[in-house]
């Protein structure tokens, strides 16, 4: 999702405390019918799903994320995503943003602090994604899947298979492994955004792989990737996974667990505001709950929710989010 919006903070889980976590919301989720599990709005996790040839998945979302030291806010997000045959997906994403420094109390250490926000238009995301490769149940082999060749299945599209007379035609099987990667770059305006501190300085590009499959009754969807940053922003690792149930055609419910972590530091006079450098490495590790709920009979219109927090101890010090927040909607168009 929006790394502009999800910075890294740098506490460090431990590996035994993830995988009790783990253990626990798989146990929970065993329990429940398999699902098709899907990342993107509201979660932070991204899946390798599109929208479809000609459709579009436009989403509006109020997000929050706040630590002891500052806040930042999305009011509204607008995220416009249109799919490019059936293996493309094209993204244009810009929020209008707001940074909010936290006032802070004089300590033996360090002056006070005045609180004070600013806002005003935020970076432009452009990505594209593709998925490559996905296995369904009638292939007869994993290592046999279906390699896509993306935009020259819009060129030269499959003939439509012929249905016998009287014959009924045949519903396709959802993919029980998908594979896609997901390059996206986030770009400045020339507004006074970066100079103000309310956004970080561009351009960032950004690599990740999606990936979601079946293991009996547990449905996995997971990302990882790399941010390469730039001369004032640190270069990350992002990793996701969330497991879920879909209750009902018009019901999702997801766990999510994600991490952000930085991989290099930044040397100090390189950023502004909220987004000045000179740090140690930050590290970001949330957990959360989301789901998707439809509004309407055609499940054209969805409500969308999600909150999480930081399982680590929060301090000013160390800026893990005390929470993190989703409430928007989405609507799906196109042919039917």
């Amino acid at each position: 999702m929006q790394l502009l919006f999800w910075h890294g903070m740098n506490l460090r889980p431990t590996t035994h405390s993830m995988a009790k976590i783990f253990i626990v919301l798989l146990t929970i989720l065993s329990l429940a019918h398999p699902a098709h599990a899907q990342g993107g709005p509201p979660f932070i996790t991204d899946d390798p799903g599109t929208p479809g040839n000609k459709h579009w998945e436009i989403n509006f979302g109020w997000i929050a994320d706040q630590n002891r030291a500052s806040a930042a806010y999305q009011v509204p997000d607008g995220d416009f995503n249109y799919g490019l045959g059936d293996r493309l997906q094209l993204k244009y994403e810009l929020p209008i943003a707001i940074e909010q420094t936290i006032a802070q109390p004089a300590t033996n250490s360090q002056p006070a602090v005045p609180g004070h926000v600013i806002g005003g238009m935020g970076e432009s995301l452009l990505g594209i994604k593709w998925r490559f490769y996905e296995h369904r149940a009638t292939d007869n082999s994993w290592f046999r899947g279906r390699w896509g060749t993306g935009l020259l299945d819009v060129i030269h599209p499959p003939p439509p298979k012929v249905e016998k007379p009287g014959e009924a035609a045949a519903e396709p099987l959802d993919p029980n492994l998908g594979i896609s990667t997901y390059p996206q770059i986030f770009l400045d305006h020339p507004t006074r955004a970066v100079p103000r501190g309310l956004v970080a300085p561009g351009p960032n590009f950004f690599l990740p792989i999606e990936y979601n499959f079946r293991v009996g009754p547990i449905l996995v969807n997971g990302d990882f990737g790399y941010s390469f940053g730039n001369h004032a922003v640190p270069q990350q690792w992002q990793r996701g996974l969330i497991v879920g149930h879909q209750f009902s055609d018009a019901t999702e419910v997801y766990l999510e667990l994600h991490d952000i972590q930085d991989a290099n530091r930044i040397h100090t006079v390189q950023g502004v505001g909220n987004f000045a450098t000179g740090y140690p490495k930050q590290r970001e590790t949330t957990i959360g709950i989301g789901g998707r709920q439809a509004m309407n009979k055609a499940k054209t219109l969805n409500l969308l929710l999600m909150g999480a927090r930081s399982f680590q101890a929060t301090s000013v010090n160390n800026s893990q989010p005390t929470w993190v927040a989703y409430v928007g909607f989405q609507v799906l168009l196109g042919p039917k």
